[in-house]
């Protein structure tokens, strides 16, 4: 069994009423759903975030990556 899992549901997830976990029987099925459903989501979604498929195990995860900001550096790169 494999298994797509959102991991980052953004507002425009929940407007979307898009289903947070699918399974599937074959991993070619899960892969494909995972990136069709990433590309319905970069495209279709506010354009706030960019999302990306891992594999993890017997998992496909779509998720995307925070930016986290810097208030104040004092430059000795422990911000970092």
């Amino acid at each position: 069994m494999y298994k797509l899992v959102i991991q980052d549901k953004c507002s425009c997830f929940h407007k979307y009423k898009l289903d947070g976990i699918l399974e599937f029987s074959s991993k070619d099925d899960a892969l494909q759903k995972a990136i069709d459903l990433r590309n319905y989501m970069n495209s279709t979604f506010c354009k706030k975030h960019s999302f990306e498929v891992q594999e993890m195990f017997n998992n496909f995860v779509i998720k995307f990556y925070k930016d986290e900001p810097i208030s104040s550096c004092c430059g000795n790169g422990c911000c970092m």
